[in-house]
């Protein structure tokens, strides 16, 4: 009958992949800095809280039995992260390795992160980045998460925020010349109703808002939409409007480069508003060196920007 007045000890589990690994008790012995008897004394107390052999022993061999077998196959992975996260916290602070995880909201995945992105793995070759994205406003600490990237209207107060990408953006309308060739050009935002439209759509299920200013005038207009697009394919809904398929709203940003080449022409820009552009935020409590390096590097950037 198995001794269930506790749970094997860590340790004691430990002992046994070390066994299982060196293929034997005095070679997992020498590696661990104890005497074979020691080893084999420890093995035999486990089987016995266990209730189950774990190792068939003879004078010239030592081998797991199928219940040693599958437990050491199922210790193995655990305590090797084990020894990663160990590695990983001992050295977080010397040097800049290890996991990133970043929530952040698919707007600054189109041109603003990824650059960033970029340029960080390059610097600290030793760090990884795991990126979630997601629009609706999350806890990053309950995520998992050591940091979120965010617009400033939905950061929370006991965060700590840096600006990240352009400090101002726009909501811009695009449309193809080819568009315009039979359709007049929008002279005030109430035309939009009369206009095919391309929207967008948050993961929430909430379509982007399409809200207009001009001096104190300020108006929404809801179009149906010709084509809906989800936000996390922007770059096939700013495609359907270069293929002329109807007027685009969204960032300026992601335009912008469109608007240059001519394949694509602003709309009603004297309506376009403006906002604050993203902030990095994270809890004000110890920060991970890839975080710290991270955070560093934005910093860098943007005095040399100036």
């Amino acid at each position: 009958m198995p001794n269930n007045d506790g749970q094997p000890s860590l340790d004691d589990l430990a002992l046994f992949v070390a066994v299982i690994e060196a293929n034997g008790f005095r070679a997992a012995a020498t590696r661990l800095g104890l005497s074979p008897s020691t080893v084999s004394e420890k093995i035999t107390q486990l089987e016995a809280r266990l209730g189950a052999p774990l190792l068939v022993r003879t004078t010239r061999s030592l081998m797991p039995t199928e219940a040693g077998r599958a437990l050491a196959d199922r210790l193995r992975p655990l305590f090797n992260e084990t020894r990663a996260a160990v590695q990983d916290a001992a050295s977080s602070q010397r040097e800049v390795r290890g996991l990133l995880r970043l929530n952040v909201t698919g707007a600054v995945m189109v041109d603003i992160l990824p650059p960033i992105i970029d340029r960080f793995l390059r610097v600290h070759p030793q760090a990884r980045v795991e990126i979630v994205v997601e629009d609706q406003l999350v806890d990053i600490v309950a995520a998992g998460c050591d940091a979120g990237v965010r617009y400033g209207e939905h950061l929370a107060q006991d965060m700590i925020a840096v600006p990240i990408g352009p400090r101002v953006q726009s909501f811009a309308l695009g449309a193809a010349p080819r568009y315009f060739e039979t359709r007049p050009v929008p002279a005030h935002p109430s035309d939009l109703l009369a206009h095919d439209c391309i929207r967008l759509r948050f993961s929430s299920g909430a379509l982007v808002p399409w809200d207009f200013e001009r001096g104190d005038e300020a108006i929404t207009v809801a179009p149906p939409g010709r084509l809906i697009v989800g936000v996390d394919a922007v770059p096939a809904a700013i495609d359907f409007a270069r293929q002329g398929h109807g007027i685009i709203g969204c960032f300026e940003n992601w335009l912008a480069p469109h608007f240059e080449t001519g394949d694509l022409a602003p709309v009603l820009p004297d309506w376009w508003t403006r906002f604050e552009g993203p902030w990095l935020y994270y809890p004000n409590r110890f920060v991970p060196a890839p975080l710290r390096a991270f955070v560093d590097l934005i910093a860098r950037e943007r005095a040399m920007a100036g």
